[in-house]
């Protein structure tokens, strides 16, 4: 009797495996779209001296873009120095601002590639189900 429950479950995998690669997938196009929609409300449009000039920000390369330019205007702004290089009677004010809009920027992308990920095992695990139960049957 026992062999026979433990075989039962055995069979089950595949269907599990597939069912997580389907949420999977859904939950990383959910992230995606949510990411997406999420930039493009704001509006933010890459300046002319950016690596992707006058382009909505919207996607991983244009919210690199736009960090990097940030990043870049600031480091002008003070002279090249940074946030630790400055001195404390200095106004850093720029910096905490700076940093605040790169890292929301920096996290978006890194939503993206979350995204991407949980997209890419989704498929692989249904993939795998489907060879499982292949195999099983």
């Amino acid at each position: 009797m026992k062999r026979k429950k433990s075989n039962d479950l055995f069979r089950l995998i595949p269907y599990i495996t597939f069912i997580m690669g389907v949420g999977m997938i859904i939950g990383g196009l959910w992230g995606a779209i949510f990411t997406y929609s999420n930039v493009v409300r704001e509006n933010i449009n890459t300046p002319d001296d950016a690596t992707i000039p006058n382009a909505l920000v919207s996607g991983p390369l244009t919210l690199k873009s736009q960090a990097d330019v940030i990043r870049h205007h600031t480091l002008e702004t003070t002279e090249n120095r940074t946030y630790a290089e400055m001195s404390r009677d200095e106004d850093r004010s720029i910096w905490i601002i700076a940093t605040t809009l790169m890292t929301a920027l920096n996290l978006a992308i890194l939503a993206y590639a979350i995204s991407a990920l949980s997209i890419s095992l989704g498929i692989f695990l249904i993939l795998s189900g489907l060879v499982f139960r292949k195999v099983l049957s």
